[in-house]
């Protein structure tokens, strides 16, 4: 138990130099504080539940810290700025992919909802352990994409865009949700070849 804790510490601490230093002039600054609200929800939440004994492995924390620094990244650059380049030249893409990446690593979190439901014994059998992560995070990211809309009608229409990062595609919201839902199905078949779950049939 020492042990899990001083690894989320350990992440938490690298949080907090990333944070340090990207607050540091952002590309916009509104931008930067809607991006990182997110970031803080989400630290508030996963110390709320360690708090509370409600604890994952040191793996499943290493997987949700992924989109909490990838977030903050996107945070100082806003998503479509964030030198990614390289990525973009090498697949020969038409825009930034960096936030499909980070939408990606939000079904991360399907890992520890897994590993959750396995330890309580929440659900009757596997196929509800395997869907049941998948679609918690496919509702998330519904959810998420109607507070990015609601942002975005609100705000001035340069930070409103750049809180979006959709560069112009008119299907950024769906394609963002898709992505959300393949890391969760990418993270829950990883759950499965990794922690072989037996059969959990409740008593």
């Amino acid at each position: 138990m020492q042990e899990k804790s001083k690894f989320l510490w350990w992440l938490v601490g690298v949080y907090a130099v990333l944070f340090a230093v990207l607050a540091v002039s952002p590309v916009e600054r509104g931008t930067w504080f809607a991006e990182n609200l997110t970031v803080w929800i989400i630290l508030v939440v996963i110390l709320f539940l360690y708090r509370w004994g409600v604890r994952f492995s040191n793996l499943a924390y290493a997987l949700m810290f992924v989109l909490i620094y990838l977030h903050t990244i996107g945070g100082h650059y806003t998503f479509a700025q964030v030198p990614f380049g390289w990525v973009t030249e090498t697949f020969h893409f038409a825009r930034n992919h960096f936030d499909r990446v980070a939408h990606f690593s939000v079904g991360f979190y399907a890992f520890a909802i897994a590993e959750w439901l396995y330890a309580r014994k929440l659900v009757a059998n596997k196929f509800l352990l395997f869907t049941y992560p998948v679609f918690v995070i496919a509702t998330i990211a519904m959810a998420y994409e109607l507070v990015e809309w609601v942002y975005a009608a609100s705000a001035a229409p340069e930070a409103g865009a750049a809180y979006l990062g959709s560069q112009g595609d008119i299907w950024d919201a769906q394609k963002d949700m898709l992505a959300d839902t393949l890391g969760a199905i990418v993270a829950t078949a990883a759950f499965f070849v990794i922690r072989k779950p037996q059969s959990i049939e409740k008593k």
